[in-house]
């Protein structure tokens, strides 16, 4: 495969304009976390890591804002929109795993009066939401209204063969 049919493919989209709507959703909330991150440490990052027990929160915590603030402004934007969702996908696994699958079990450390299924319900609603919206964009790409749709007219790319009907 050619180096630009791998970015006609990564920058393809036969999305809806709509999916603009998913985007401002999925990328706000990215960013928004990814700031807080910073601006409230003992709160939201480094703090909040350790009392997870996440390991290495002092590294893993800025690096987890740094990827929230930069895949959050490309799904803000519509640019390299799958390649961005790759990392939210993981951080949203990686956030549910640790974090929340314990409270159904009652063995979860930043809930500790969080228990069974109606709990991890409640609590997880947010990262269930990203992470679904995160899966919806790297199937569907960016949409209509983005810049990939731009770089791709600019650049004079093709619609990537999909393998079914046009």
């Amino acid at each position: 495969m050619r180096f630009d049919g791998l970015w006609s493919r990564l920058m393809s989209t036969r999305a809806p304009g709509a999916t603009a709507w998913i985007r401002f959703y999925v990328g706000t909330i990215f960013l928004s976390e990814g700031v807080q991150k910073f601006l409230f440490p003992e709160d939201l990052g480094e703090g909040r890591f350790a009392r997870a027990g996440i390991p290495f929160p002092g590294v893993l915590a800025p690096l987890d804002g740094v990827f929230e603030i930069g895949c959050g402004l490309l799904l803000l934007a519509g640019l390299l929109t799958r390649p961005a969702a790759i990392p939210m996908i993981i951080n949203m696994i990686g956030a549910l795993s640790i974090t929340k699958l314990p409270i159904l079990w009652g063995n979860a450390a930043l809930y500790a009066d969080a228990r069974g299924w109606w709990d991890f319900a409640h609590e997880s609603r947010t990262d269930l939401a990203m992470l679904c919206g995160s899966v919806f964009l790297l199937i569907v790409g960016a949409g209509r209204y983005s810049l990939d749709a731009v770089v791709r007219r600019r650049l004079g790319m093709r619609p990537a063969q999909t393998g079914g009907r046009r």
